[in-house]
């Protein structure tokens, strides 16, 4: 529970140092109110990330294939689905207040909710598919080291399974940021009325964050 917690903490800072900063609040400070919602999301995510294991050590359920389940299948959607859920808790406000919209010249047409709400949902998948794959694809590698014996002593073992985690994060850090581009593009028709009535422009941009 813990290192899910400091990992969730981690996740949930970037989030939040990485935003579009948009959005204003009207009676508390906005970042006050990001700060709670991470700290929410941060707890949930942790207790969510740690019940398989909890359950599983509580009930003593030592079956082979609950270990399988456990401790290689679930790991990798569960990582996955709550860093997105982090994301999305985190930069909420930005799709209750909008963010700020551009023209091609970067000039600033308005706020919009909806530009908000693509910016959340393309770096939510973005980090799901970031820690969902580091978890997922270092278990498929390490099946195959362990079936063709290349390691046998356990602690090379342990050692092996760091170095190909630490590599695939790393392989993977540059494939989620550019999954969507950082200056995100909205067509004329997904955008509010208020804000098409002030612009004869069909394309506009916005800041996407990490």
């Amino acid at each position: 529970l813990f290192l899910q917690f400091v990992f969730h903490t981690y996740t949930a800072a970037f989030t939040l140092v990485n935003g579009n900063g948009t959005p204003k609040a009207g009676e508390y400070s906005l970042q006050q109110k990001q700060i709670l919602l991470g700290l929410g999301a941060v707890s949930y995510s942790a207790c969510v990330g740690a019940l398989p294991l909890t359950f599983m050590n509580r009930y003593e359920l030592k079956s082979p294939l609950m270990q399988l389940v456990v401790r290689r299948v679930l790991p990798a959607p569960l990582f996955g689905l709550t860093s997105a859920f982090t994301v999305a808790m985190v930069r909420s406000p930005e799709f209750d207040n909008g963010i700020e919209v551009m023209d091609r010249n970067g000039k600033v047409v308005g706020v919009s909710k909806k530009a908000g709400e693509k910016a959340v949902r393309e770096t939510a998948l973005s980090r799901a598919v970031l820690f969902g794959t580091t978890f997922f694809l270092p278990e498929v590698l390490m099946h195959f080291v362990q079936r063709a014996r290349f390691v046998k002593n356990p602690r090379a073992l342990s050692t092996a399974r760091m170095f190909v985690m630490m590599s695939v994060f790393g392989g993977m850090l540059p494939v989620s940021f550019s999954m969507f581009p950082q200056c995100g593009e909205i067509k004329r028709e997904e955008l509010e009325p208020e804000i098409l009535s002030s612009t004869e422009e069909t394309e506009f941009f916005y800041n996407r964050g990490i």
